[in-house]
């Protein structure tokens, strides 16, 4: 058998394993009546925003798959069809779990307590952990199987970083619009406890969390992982003859998905222990396996173990920078209690603290990063006549791998904590026990942990796959090195740096305006509904919902379209050279811009949380009203702008490796006038 039918292979069984979760989950129990009607309205709105954003990004892949098809070739053309297809598939059957998985999560809490509760929770995060992975392993590896061509399987990484970003934009501007509506006007003015079935936007706010944090991350890590395949593959068509680079990575990319699978199995919690502790053993179950199978693939494959340590540095860079992440992030540490008590002197000092806690939190994983990227590098490409650059690039392509090699893992335990979220809305909408809220809101909080985590380790990997992807281009335009006295590149370079803060500005400017409707309109229902806050009169939800819908579809528009059009413009207005300076600056500055936002945010989220368990006067004191502030500030900073910068930047990157030959032949128009 040939070895690279593994790939396909392994991810075939990684939805098997999907479709196995997801029955277990159909299986177990709903709970109540009103259970299930709550749970049906979070459904319901989720499925139907899905299909109206598939629908838009549908005209924008029909445009690019003719555009490909002529300017490129239709091989590659067919290739981002597929990957833009299985983007789709991931969110979409990722989504439908965890709005089944909600209830059930509710309902295990309430029957049996918090140990059937993690597992069902988890179990719905596995199948969108699953879905990704094999989606992604079976894609790459058919086509390379089918084509063997480079050239061809960067278009499956277009098409999953083109759904990935409209997904994850469209998906932030949802979830946050709704959320800071609900928060501002429910917690803040009016002062009744989150997830009250009173407030109108509290249905809008938790479908939210599936199109946001469970549709849009699994997007955002789809497209992450299959880049690091890519990019490991181009490069190790150079770097070792005979296919040996491709089947190694293809090779360590199946044998993740199986450590995976194997790490979900140590994910058991305990009555009355730390959920926590659960989670991150199957992390580094998986991880384990991983480095165990790296050391002995890499010398029976490649003859060495340099590729094997080239591995490590992109596997213990990802732990670092998530340990990092949950240090500044976490209520367990100094610097969200920090936060809280500056919370004690208004809204202002509670910002201005996170702020400053989000600045402070990029030295760290930047410096990691780059001893990461410089060991990758020294150590693949070590030769006794010196580094050989064409490996040293392959290593930090295989750190990319090995930081995503467990991204099955990765993505159940982020999706985790949305599931959980929505099972406590719906506890409190449905009115259970407090016992119940209770055990929810410790795997919520769990969750806001790992979810920060998890966006921690996607900067990280974007930084590492759009670094990759970066030296594949370089290779494919024939670029050597790149001159910073060049003023084109200078320009390039500005240009780059400047994109992840203009995209941002919009991302953020988007969410502002929808919240503001969000906002007139809750007030407006507790104005004219008569008993809306006596419990009477029924909130007009679906109003809500359509609000948030409308803005993130019209929003979305153009931060997707910025990614794909700047850097042909420039590519072929200036050169491919001013090219690759755009991407070097949108690199750095996306990465920083990225952690920042989304540390900011989560600190922000947790202090807000810290007070709510009763420091500082608890829920409902002046404390807590600042901090609800200081949360709604971050809602976007975490969940829309902060994540989206890390596809903007791949997209970028994977735009200008697609169309790299064709700039090499016709770019620098610009130039060539004058």
């Amino acid at each position: 058998m040939d070895i690279l039918l593994i790939a396909p292979i392994v991810g075939v069984l990684a939805l098997l394993f999907a479709f196995y979760k997801a029955s277990v989950i159909n299986k177990a129990d709903p709970g109540n009546d009103r259970m299930k009607e709550i749970a049906s309205y979070i459904h319901e709105g989720a499925m139907a925003f899905l299909a109206r954003q598939y629908k838009s990004v549908g005209i924008f892949a029909i445009i690019m798959f003719i555009v490909l098809g002529f300017a490129i070739s239709w091989p590659t053309a067919l290739a981002f069809a597929a990957g833009a297809a299985c983007s789709i598939l991931a969110g979409y059957f990722g989504m439908t779990v965890a709005t089944k998985a909600n209830v059930r999560t509710t309902n295990a809490a309430y029957q049996s307590g918090m140990n059937k509760a993690l597992d069902i929770a988890f179990s719905g995060g596995s199948v969108m952990g699953m879905t990704v992975v094999g989606l992604g392993l079976l894609g790459t590896g058919t086509f390379w199987l089918i084509f063997g061509e480079a050239s061809v399987i960067t278009g499956f990484s277009l098409g999953a970083s083109s759904v990935a970003l409209f997904a994850r934009v469209g998906g932030g501007i949802y979830t946050k619009a709704a959320d800071v509506g609900a928060d501002l006007v429910g917690k803040v003015e009016s002062g009744i406890p989150e997830d009250d079935p009173r407030n109108p936007a509290v249905i809008a706010d938790n479908v939210g969390d599936n199109v946001g944090d469970v549709a849009g991350m699994g997007a955002d890590l789809f497209e992450s992982y299959v880049g690091s395949i890519i990019s490991s593959i181009t490069l190790g068509i150079i770097a070792f003859d005979g296919g040996k680079g491709v089947s190694f990575a293809l090779l360590i990319c199946a044998v993740g998905i199986l450590a995976s699978i194997i790490g979900t199995m140590f994910v058991k919690g305990k009555e009355g222990s730390n959920p926590q502790k659960a989670l991150n053993m199957g992390t580094y179950a998986s991880s384990l396996i991983v480095m165990v199978a790296a050391f002995f693939l890499s010398n029976s494959i490649l003859g060495s173990l340099l590729p094997f340590w080239a591995i490590v540095f992109g596997s213990v860079v990802g732990l670092v920078i998530a340990k990092i992440t949950e240090i500044y992030t976490s209520g367990d540490y100094k610097y969200v209690k920090e936060i809280a008590d500056q919370s004690e002197t208004g809204a202002a000092t509670t910002i201005i603290s996170g702020l400053s806690v989000g600045m402070r939190s990029t030295a760290y994983p930047i410096i990691v990063l780059a001893v990461g990227i410089i060991g990758a590098y020294m150590i693949a490409g070590y030769t006794p006549n010196g580094i050989d650059n064409i490996k040293g690039l392959y290593g930090i392509a295989l750190a990319a791998v090995g930081m995503l090699s467990t991204t099955g893992m990765t993505v159940a335990v982020d999706a985790y904590g949305p599931i959980s979220d929505n099972a406590g809305g719906i506890a409190e909408m449905c009115e259970l026990p407090h016992e119940v809220r209770e055990i929810t809101d410790k795997l919520d909080s769990v969750g806001n942990t790992t979810a920060a985590i998890g966006k921690g380790f996607a900067i990280g990997s974007a930084a590492l796959t759009a670094l990759a992807l970066f030296a594949s281009y370089t290779q494919s335009v024939g670029i050597t090195s790149i001159n910073l006295t060049n003023p084109t590149v200078i320009a390039g370079v500005f240009i780059g740096g400047m994109l992840p803060f203009l995209f941002s500005a919009i991302t953020m400017s988007a969410v502002g305006k929808a919240a503001f409707s969000m906002i007139e309109e809750v007030r407006r229902q507790f104005r004219e509904i008569p008993g809306i806050m006596e419990g009477k009169g029924k909130p007009d939800y679906r109003s809500c919902v359509d609000i948030s819908t409308a803005a993130a579809l019209k929003e979305m528009v153009v931060p997707g379209l910025l990614a794909v059009i700047v850097p042909v413009l420039v590519g072929f207005l200036l050169g491919t050279e001013a090219l690759g300076g755009l991407q070097a600056g949108a690199l750095v500055t996306g990465v920083l811009m990225a952690i920042f936002m989304s540390n900011a945010g989560g600190a922000w989220d947790n202090a807000k949380k810290y007070i709510e368990g009763g420091a500082h006067g608890g829920k409902g004191s002046d404390a807590h009203k600042a901090a609800v502030v200081g949360d709604t500030v971050g809602d976007p900073f975490k969940d829309t702008s902060g994540p989206s910068i890390n596809i903007l930047i791949k997209l970028m990157t994977v735009v200008s490796l697609v169309f790299g030959p064709l700039l090499a032949e016709y770019g620098g128009l610009l130039l060539k006038f004058f």
